[in-house]
């Protein structure tokens, strides 16, 4: 096994990119990529650290929670998480970032890159209310890049096809598996209770 270290050594393993795979490739929404925003439930955000480490981070609620400013900007709640802050704070100190968005029952995705600003402006959090509530802070996305990714990999992966999902007693509680990895004592909730206490706390 050989380590590749030069763009030129790792050519040689893949033909060019061309057509469309490259054509696809867009700088600022348009009526399909709307339309795909508003459709999504989910998506993954990626960023990096002043340390070089990497980090992604779901985010996720009903469909619309990500809000079009214009055809270069994007909105993104901040609701309540684990308050560590690790995305945020890479923002911070680099404000590149990279987003997937996901819908149920679509293989296709949307990938978005830009720059990214944390706001906490009273008018911008309120469009984003929640049964009176409002997120800390929203990310406003400066869209760069923008393309659609063809599905071979979530047809790879049977994600939404309801015969390759697990049975969710083929693995422990989340709070079991978080205390066997820090060596804690200490009693855990069950599932469901987990999954009650968490729906008093989305917003």
């Amino acid at each position: 096994m050989a380590r590749i270290e030069t763009m030129a050594e790792l050519r040689n393993h893949y033909v060019a990119a061309k057509g469309r795979a490259v054509d696809k490739e867009l700088q600022r929404l348009e009526k399909h990529s709307r339309r795909l925003i508003e459709l999504s439930p989910f998506l993954i955000l990626g960023t990096m650290g002043a340390d070089g480490l990497t980090d992604v981070s779901p985010r996720g609620e009903a469909p619309g929670f990500v809000q079009v400013i214009d055809d270069e900007t994007v909105a993104i709640p901040d609701r309540p998480g684990n308050n560590r802050l690790d995305t945020l704070g890479n923002i911070l100190g680099n404000p590149a970032v990279a987003l997937i968005f996901l819908i149920p029952g679509m293989d296709e995705v949307l990938r978005i890159n830009g720059f990214a600003e944390i706001r906490d402006d009273d008018d911008l959090r309120q469009r984003f209310a929640v049964k009176g509530k409002l997120p800390a802070t929203v990310l406003v996305v400066k869209i760069k890049q923008l393309y659609l990714h063809c599905p071979k990999a979530i047809m790879r992966a049977g994600l939404w096809d309801a015969a390759t999902h697990i049975d969710r007693k083929s693995l422990p509680t989340l709070g079991r598996m978080i205390a066997d990895q820090i060596d804690s004592a200490a009693p855990t909730e069950g599932q469901d209770e987990m999954v009650a206490r968490y729906k008093t706390q989305l917003y």
